[in-house]
């Protein structure tokens, strides 16, 4: 017997027919990728179509960044409206959790869920706190994970690869999702691609697919590798 998972939209042109029509609801997905391949721009974006849909999101930083210094680089996206930010769009900075009550920080981002109930959320980005937290990283993460899937939601944790590997692992053992994104160098120049790695409960399409950062947003050239 098939089960057919209910899917939201990611907002990212090209993504959802590489993924039977978008992202399992509820799922947590790790976007993994070195500094400059697109993964706040993705994130935003896909906080962004869920606020057009009626849908209410979360986006957690871990670094001490004001709404108003992120606004100042993202604002030239055509896919930010404003209006939605402190609205269907809300940004908490995790920052002082982390440094002064580190071992409250799973309840706190349990409580900003249960406050907001959300459908959407974003950990921007969740390796940050494998440096800063002096307790078990892997089992924070595995804590967080399955505390993450009991809320109707799909969060995507961004994350960036320790030396030596392409992603990072811990997160992505318990996470539904993987997709990388990178940049690889040619002659010309660089160039960006996405890689679905892994999705649970989707026939996925697989392989390097190019990737377009301009000002309409991220975009996926499903047919181009």
């Amino acid at each position: 017997m098939t089960v057919d998972f209910v899917r939201i939209e990611s907002g990212i042109p090209g993504l959802d027919e590489m993924l039977e029509g978008g992202f399992p609801f509820p799922s947590t997905i790790l976007l993994a990728g070195n500094p400059g391949t697109g993964k706040t721009t993705f994130s935003l974006q896909f906080l962004f179509e869920g606020a057009r849909n009626g849908e209410q999101g979360l986006y957690f930083t871990t670094f001490s960044e004001p709404t108003q210094w992120m606004l100042r680089f993202t604002s030239r996206y055509e896919f930010v409206n404003k209006d939605y930010l402190g609205n269907e769009i809300k940004y908490l900075d995790l920052s002082s959790v982390i440094k002064k009550q580190p071992h409250k920080l799973r309840n706190f981002i349990e409580d900003k869920i249960a406050e907001i109930m959300p459908q959407r959320i974003v950990i921007d980005p969740i390796t940050v706190v494998d440096t800063l937290l002096n307790i078990n990283y892997r089992e924070f993460l595995y804590d967080l994970s399955a505390s993450l899937k009991n809320w109707q939601a799909v969060t995507i944790l961004t994350g960036e690869s320790k030396q030596n590997e392409e992603y990072p692992l811990d997160i992505a053992y318990t996470a539904d999702g993987v997709i990388i994104l990178s940049n690889i160098e040619y002659e010309d120049g660089r160039r960006k691609y996405l890689e679905v790695l892994k999705m649970r409960g989707s026939d996925h399409t697989t392989g390097k697919h190019a990737v377009d950062l301009s000002q309409k947003g991220f975009s996926v050239q499903a047919g181009l590798r």
